[in-house]
């Protein structure tokens, strides 16, 4: 079993805090169609011991209900309540910014849904915003109208900077890849707002109803979970079971506070609430 603490954050209040976690699910909780061993007894003693947390997705794809979903066929009980996607960060974040506007989605049915639920129409012209997402249903059509609609003057929005999609046959192109089309042909750089971006973090964060030094980022990426929760001042622990390994991490500045194998061996300190001593 591994367990390497790189460094810990701890607020100095003289009271006890509670916390809450941030969970990646894909190399976290599940790889491909199948449960991580231990993740469903590392989700139930959450559950115990009512210690809040949220199932975190860069996949714009599917819907909360849908994600929610598929964890329950894969043996875990999730209500769709405890899922926040990168498509509701985002469709949260035009409606702050334009309330009632109007996007041209390249992307598939979890981004439109979240967009009409937060009030904004989906149109082919005269677009406020074209708001890019993932999918295997894209086309070269929907990529040129998108580049036509930001040359007049629509803003552009990524769902989330991933380059690649992991899948059970391998990788593809993801929301990072597809947006970087348009934006080399307009010279405009999109606003991504999934993880690492601090936009998708606070909301999330703001669900379980913590503040920042209680938060804890669980994640298998450097670039979006462990940096994510870096720049919110959040504990961060990076899990092995997804595709990062121990070789990986001399690439990157910043570090995890955590490096365990998998969430099954979840360092009992981050079970408890903080005891925060008065300086």
């Amino acid at each position: 079993m591994l367990i390497i603490i790189v460094g810990m954050k701890c607020a100095m209040k003289g009271c006890m805090q509670t916390v809450g976690f941030l969970l990646d699910m894909d190399g976290v909780i599940y790889r491909g169609n199948e449960l991580i061993p231990g993740a469903d007894e590392f989700i139930s003693r959450l559950r115990q011991q009512e210690i809040p947390f949220r199932f975190l997705t860069n996949n714009s794809q599917r819907t909360r209900r849908d994600v929610a979903l598929k964890l329950r066929r894969l043996g875990l009980h999730a209500t769709e309540d405890e899922v926040f996607t990168c498509a509701m960060a985002t469709a949260r974040f035009l409606a702050s910014q334009k309330p009632r506007g109007t996007a041209y989605v390249i992307g598939e049915n979890g981004l439109a849904a979240a967009l009409h639920l937060n009030g904004y129409t989906v149109v082919d012209d005269d677009a406020d915003y074209v708001v890019v997402g993932e999918g295997r249903t894209l086309t070269f059509e929907m990529i040129e109208r998108g580049v036509r609609l930001v040359e007049r003057g629509a803003r552009l929005i990524a769902t989330n900077p991933d380059a690649t999609c992991p899948t059970d046959a391998g990788i593809r192109p993801g929301c990072g890849a597809i947006v970087a089309m348009i934006e080399k042909a307009t010279g405009r750089e999109a606003f991504s707002v999934g993880k690492p971006s601090g936009v998708m973090m606070r909301m999330a964060q703001r669900e379980l109803g913590v503040r920042s030094h209680e938060t804890i980022m669980v994640g298998d990426t450097m670039e979006t979970d462990v940096l994510g929760g870096v720049g919110m001042g959040y504990q961060t622990v990076l899990v092995l079971s997804g595709h990062t390994t121990m070789e990986h991490l001399h690439k990157y500045a910043y570090r995890p506070d955590w490096i365990i194998d998998s969430v099954a061996q979840m360092p009992e300190q981050l079970f408890r609430p903080l005891v925060e001593l008065a300086v």
